[in-house]
């Protein structure tokens, strides 16, 4: 038995029990159907079949959700913070112990490849024990006394909040997004996106089976129009955190002002990866190929414009172009696939699209900038050279495995042609020349640069967006300070000298 079929095979039971269960809501501690009784279709990328049904949700079902998370939200909230630290441990061994079976349905329900999602599970796990340790100082402030006060910070949670998170990974995402909410002390409404709501399930059975408290945690799926948009608007909801479109982040902004709901958007990106002709070129190059084809390119981190100096251009881009086609395309369960099948027929077709948009502006395809076979929602990866920065392959996310070649000349074109852009979420630099690389970030509109690195998580630093690529920043602190609010108490420490008035 080769390992694929090992993996469908072990697949296989997951695949029967979702199909025969459904995917459903969970509501104040119980597994629900929608109220309105609609269910949509949820298919496989991977061959067009069916995964399961799914609870279309409504205006009433994000109500039900909300008014539990509302109910749950004080007892939560005064829990004893070691006591929430317990059972968000709980949650995280609870993962790790259904590792294998998380990372096959994702692969199945996404398109993601093995080789990538074989440790997701692992890598959400981690996300719970980082902020299942930090729960008990969440509420620690800071003594700043003045002359005529004691002065005393601290930090209480939010109330009741909506998450709502991407297709692309979603089990680890939703992690990042929901372990802190509930290790601030929020209960949490949690909308995944409607293309990929498997794990988000499994997430959820995981959560209550370790002990968390019914209402605390509300799963509800459904349409973003439907569902999301009621979830955004709702009174009791206080605050949303979106992983998504620039767009769709700026429709949310806009349902949620008559409430004031506070926002976090972690959105969209055109990333630059920047390669002077001083860098380790080969290093340079196998950064350049996994940050765009990996995770199939489906990621908000992807570097999708290569800047290349123009005294190496052309060496480098012959490189790139033989390694792209000779990527692996394949089926997800296959450990040696690279690159699978897109997450929707809609959106492989919105990244094809891409490839007429890029041949009438003038750019030639080097590699790829085909579909591969008629089943599935398999593309090549691709490579555009002969670009330019005003191109709209250049400008425009396009969120597949499509790579856009522009040269430059000087550091200062390279700077001007990396800022302009919508988008300011992540930069990549390779130099060898550190004052160089100083200079470079210093004046790169990016929310998070890496130096001669791929991209490389690390919890407790900032991640986040400039420009139209989001607000705020997710990590370490950051997280507590978007889930929790802050409160001053200043206690007289002598005689108050109050100026009296109407005497």
């Amino acid at each position: 038995m080769t390992k694929l079929h090992h993996n469908l095979a072990a697949l296989a039971p997951h695949l029967a029990e979702v199909g025969r269960r459904g995917i459903l809501n969970h509501i104040g501690g119980k597994p629900i159907p929608a109220a309105s009784g609609v269910w949509f279709d949820k298919t496989s990328p991977v061959d067009d079949s069916h995964i399961a049904q799914v609870a279309r949700s409504g205006a009433a079902d994000v109500d039900n959700a909300a008014q539990a998370a509302k109910a749950a939200f004080p007892a939560w909230r005064d829990m004893g913070a070691t006591e929430r630290k317990a059972i968000l441990h709980a949650i995280a061994d609870g993962i790790e112990a259904r590792a294998e079976e998380i990372a096959l349905c994702e692969c199945w329900d996404t398109g993601q490849a093995l080789r990538f999602m074989s440790k997701a599970a692992l890598r959400g796990a981690d996300n719970f024990r980082f902020f299942a340790d930090r729960a008990p100082s969440a509420r620690d402030g800071q003594s700043l006394p003045s002359p005529t006060l004691m002065n005393i910070t601290t930090r209480v949670p939010l109330g009741p909040v909506g998450v709502i998170t991407p297709w692309n990974t979603p089990f680890m995402l939703s992690t990042w997004k929901i372990a802190p909410a509930l290790a601030a002390g929020c209960t949490v409404v949690h909308k995944p996106a409607e293309f990929s709501p498997w794990t988000a399930r499994i997430l959820m059975d995981i959560a209550e089976k370790a002990g968390l408290p019914p209402g605390v945690w509300n799963l509800i799926n459904g349409l973003g129009e439907e569902a999301g948009k009621a979830l955004t608007q709702h009174p009791a909801i206080r605050a949303i955190a979106f992983v998504g479109e620039s767009a769709t982040g700026s429709e949310i902004m806009a349902q949620g002002a008559a409430t004031l709901k506070r926002v976090h958007f972690e959105l969209g990106g055109k990333n630059p990866i920047i390669v002077f002709d001083d860098a380790d070129l080969e290093a340079a190059l196998d950064a350049v190929i996994f940050m765009i084809y990996s995770l199939n390119g489906e990621r908000c981190t992807s570097s999708s414009r290569l800047l290349v100096q123009d005294t190496i251009a052309d060496e480098f881009e012959r490189k790139l172009a033989t390694r792209a086609k000779a990527i692996k395309v394949g089926h997800p369960l296959d450990p040696a696939t690279e690159v699978g099948p897109l997450i929707h027929e809609a959106h492989r077709a919105k990244v094809m699209a891409s490839f007429d948009t890029g041949r009438a502006e003038g750019a030639k395809i080097a590699a790829g900038g085909v579909r591969i076979g008629d089943t599935g929602q398999f593309v090549a990866p691709t490579l555009f050279t002969g670009a330019t920065n005003e191109m709209a392959i250049a400008q425009n996310e396009i969120f597949g495995p499509v790579l856009t070649s522009i040269r430059f000349a000087t550091e200062d074109d390279a700077l001007k042609i990396a800022n302009d852009t919508p988008y300011g979420l992540a930069g990549y630099v390779w130099t060898s020349d550190i004052a160089r690389a100083m200079r470079f970030t210093e004046e790169l509109e990016a929310g998070m640069i890496w130096v001669n690195s791929a991209n490389v998580r690390h919890l407790p630093t900032p991640f986040g967006g400039m420009k139209a690529s989001g607000i705020g920043r997710d990590g370490g602190d950051w997280s507590f300070e978007f889930y929790m609010e802050q409160k001053h108490i200043g206690i007289a420490t002598g005689d108050p000298k109050i100026p009296r008035l109407g005497v």
